[in-house]
């Protein structure tokens, strides 16, 4: 027995221990970031997701805002987004007694209020009489809340004696004023 009350195995013992010990931290310290490499995963894939939707969205004023309806949903919380596919939108105005109607194959809608609406983007006026009947592109934003619309690609606006193709355009749906960013070639046709 030594001085100190250790003998040898007791002292062999406590050192295959701490051998063991030392060799398990590298281990351990690697499953931390495992579980922070898993949350980062976890915000690719969607919070819940959703077959043939409708919501219904009404202003602070309890008016009718706008509604939407969608194949296929699914919400991503962590990102801030909702993707949609075949997504159809009616927007209403407040200046307007029938809402306009915006379909196409692909919708990504952030923080409830701006969506961007891509691959045979259709927007039709559902008023017979008003300037513009539909609007036709590629790719188009849409903020919710102020109802503008704006694209950078090629767009076709069709009303009732025309056609018009323009590479992009500004639009607000409350006052009805539109904006050819790049005009390209108007086709006015007066009925007799």
């Amino acid at each position: 027995m030594s001085l100190f009350g250790f003998n040898r195995l007791g002292l062999s013992i406590s050192a295959l221990f701490i051998l063991a010990m030392l060799m398990y931290i590298p281990t351990w310290m690697e499953e931390q970031p495992e579980t922070q490499g898993n949350r980062e995963n976890d915000a690719l894939k969607p919070a819940y997701k959703a077959k043939n939707l409708t919501t219904t969205l009404y202003n602070q004023d309890g008016e009718l805002n706008h509604k939407v309806f969608a194949e296929s949903m699914e919400h991503y919380d962590q990102l801030g987004f909702v993707l949609f596919q075949q997504p159809k939108y009616t927007l209403y105005t407040e200046n307007a007694s029938s809402p306009w109607v915006v379909t196409a194959d692909e919708g990504t809608l952030y923080n409830n209020e701006l969506i961007q609406l891509e691959n045979q983007v259709n927007i039709e006026n559902q008023t017979g009489d008003d300037f513009v009947r539909s609007i036709s592109t590629e790719y188009i934003q849409i903020n919710l809340e102020t109802k503008q619309m704006t694209s950078d690609q090629p767009v076709e606006i069709l009303g009732t004696q025309y056609v018009i193709l323009s590479n992009g355009f500004n639009a607000n749906l409350r006052t009805q004023e539109y904006e050819l960013l790049d005009h390209v070639q108007t086709t006015y046709s007066p009925s007799n």
